[in-house]
């Protein structure tokens, strides 16, 4: 008799569906959890990322333009310089204007690593890691992981090198296979350490650019030297400083699940 129902019990047990998985906030895509090696290792054997929500599309200036009217302090001649540079949305026509309505979806940008926290924070959100964002990138829209693949790697090659005078319409790249858009050959994106690999504290406005990926040493130290894409994008961050406006840098958020 015990056995009877031990065996109905464990028939019940297997039987069970599995608990459902969270769904992401509206917006953002779920990213499930793994690790991976990144570029540099920096004395780690791979990088474990945990699961974590990130935008589907990158922050629009419809978006930004929203955050600045709620948060006055955040508007163009109104940040403090200290945390944003005079590129500081330097395009809009006004502090409180945006352009036309192609202009509202494309992706914003002139914002520096400041005002993206602050944009990101008012949403209950924060910044990628560099882990998190290199991470969901590797992703083709079929593959999950298509970061050794040459036909993959020569397209982003020759998306990066694609001269764009403005920021594109969100949504004008490939979506991954993560449901996530425009990762790559849009705008440059902010992270949350983007200048990890430069300082051990938690400076965000050093100046500091005495960086092996500035010389042969880069490459020598890399666990993938064929990867140039992943090259320009840790050799374009470690340029950057916190109050860094320009015309190609945007940004998303993530959020963790």
């Amino acid at each position: 008799m015990r056995a009877l129902i031990l065996s109905l019990l464990l028939g019940l047990s297997a039987a069970a569906p599995a608990a459902a998985e969270p769904a992401p906030p509206a917006g953002m895509a779920r990213i499930p959890g793994g690790r991976y090696v990144p570029l540099y290792l920096n004395g780690r054997a791979s990088v474990e990322v945990r699961t974590f929500a990130l935008d589907r599309r990158p922050v629009t200036r419809a978006d930004y333009l929203a955050f600045v009217r709620s948060t006055p302090r955040w508007q163009r001649g109104r940040a403090p310089r200290a945390f944003a540079g005079p590129g500081y949305l330097a395009s809009w026509p006004s502090s409180v204007s945006i352009g036309s309505a192609t202009d509202a979806r494309r992706a914003v940008t002139e914002v520096s690593w400041f005002a993206a926290r602050a944009f990101c924070a008012s949403r209950g959100a924060r910044l990628p890691t560099t882990d998190e964002w290199e991470y969901a990138a590797r992703a083709s829209e079929t593959a999950r992981d298509a970061s050794r693949d040459p036909v993959f790697i020569a397209r982003l090659l020759a998306m990066y090198g694609t001269p764009r005078p403005l920021p594109p319409v969100v949504g004008s790249g490939f979506r991954n296979a993560y449901g996530v858009e425009d990762l790559h050959g849009v705008v440059w994106e902010w992270v949350d350490d983007f200048n990890s690999l430069l300082v051990s504290d938690d400076s965000r406005a050093t100046t500091a650019r005495d960086h092996p990926l500035f010389c042969a040493a880069g490459v020598v130290g890399a666990t993938d030297p064929r990867n140039f894409p992943a090259f320009l994008r840790y050799g374009f961050r470690a340029a950057l400083e916190g109050r860094t406006t320009v015309g190609g840098l945007g940004f998303r958020c993530a959020q963790d699940v």
